[in-house]
């Protein structure tokens, strides 16, 4: 299989070697090595089940890279690399879409949060992105996945699989549902940034997790990859998805939710790092909204996790019995240490 991909590309098969490489879950990813020590490259088999339309991502990544090239030359942008017939996708006899990439020497990822320097780091990352993109039209941008971070989407399919769900779940799962339904102001708040002058739609990543971000070997930022979701969106859903994964030392998956905690060192370094570079750019009612954007992704997360459960897992799937009714736990708790600091939270922000 690879060696037809490769020759595509315009490497010679024989002189390269292919081998699994990341973690990632949407992609397929794969390293691939020359055998005399020349450039590597990342090359990657879209999820058509997940983006329906592949050839919107490669639109937009050549748009994306067309301009920053012209306007900020000196930005790593790690976009994918042309066929031999100029197109910056390869499709093979199954419709499998593949695509190039460069490997950025010296260069790594990580898989969590370690350091409030590593948040930071991070932080200013996605934001110099969405910078240094602010002179971008964002109605060039194809949408790679409808209503990704529609709150209200989101709580709409929570409400109709309470009706049409799987009945003993529902059941079981009451204690968890008055709770979040409880929380429907989130919902209103949401509604109402949708219908604000004041909050501007911006070229924004959607997918901020800490792996798609590569540092240096002294934990430096260098680019934000992984640019499939790149889309015209509100700041909320970077910085909520910020703190959804970064705050807690647990992710999603841990059952031990006494483990579950919000690490105020991270919060603030996530501020810093993000107001270092969008100070300027984000409205004063912005501003106010920077807590929300925790509230509002926590949320959005366990509203999807339940439903999914309520839906006998047909979206995410699951491992055991009841995983996504134990995610949507997990982040239920996240949310309720989240909103105990609020107040906290706001005092930071103001002082920033």
């Amino acid at each position: 299989m690879f060696n037809k991909i490769l020759f595509h590309f315009g490497l010679t098969p024989d002189q390269y070697s292919v081998e699994p490489f990341g973690s990632g879950l949407i992609n397929h990813t794969w390293k691939v090595s020359p055998v005399n020590g020349q450039d590597c490259f990342i090359l990657q088999k879209i999820n058509s089940a997940v983006f329906k339309h592949p050839f919107d991502i490669a639109a937009n990544m050549t748009s994306l890279g067309n301009h920053l090239r012209q306007h900020y030359p000196t930005y790593l942008f790690a976009g994918a690399l042309p066929t031999t017939t100029g197109d910056y996708l390869y499709v093979d006899e199954q419709q499998q879409h593949f695509r190039l990439l460069p490997f950025v020497p010296n260069s790594h990822s990580l898989d969590r949060v370690n350091t409030p320097e590593q948040a930071f780091e991070a932080a200013r990352q996605f934001a110099r992105f969405t910078h240094l993109l602010s002179g971008f039209d964002t109605g060039v941008l194809k949408i790679t996945i409808p209503q990704f971070h529609d709150l209200s989407l989101r709580y709409n399919q929570f409400t109709t699989a309470l009706i049409n769900g799987n009945p003993e779940r529902i059941r079981e799962s009451a204690d968890l549902i008055r709770y979040l339904e409880q929380q429907q102001s989130l919902v209103h708040t949401y509604e109402q940034i949708k219908n604000n002058p004041s909050f501007r739609l911006r070229v924004i990543h959607h997918d901020t997790k800490i792996s798609n971000v590569l540092f240096d070997s002294r934990y430096q930022g260098l680019c934000v990859i992984d640019l499939d979701t790149v889309m015209p969106g509100y700041f909320i859903s970077d910085v909520g998805d910020m703190m959804r994964t970064y705050l807690s030392p647990v992710s999603e998956e841990e059952k031990n939710f006494a483990l579950i905690t919000i690490r105020d060192s991270f919060f603030t370094a996530i501020a810093h790092g993000y107001l270092e570079e969008l100070r300027f750019e984000l409205t004063p009612t912005e501003k106010e909204h920077f807590v929300y954007a925790g509230q509002f992704m926590i949320y959005m997360q366990a509203l999807r996790f339940l439903t999914d459960h309520l839906n006998n897992d047909v979206y995410y799937g699951a491992r055991y019995e009841g995983h996504n009714f134990m995610r949507a736990q997990n982040q239920a708790v996240l949310l309720q240490q989240y909103n105990s600091k609020s107040n906290l939270f706001n005092e930071i922000i103001s002082t920033i």
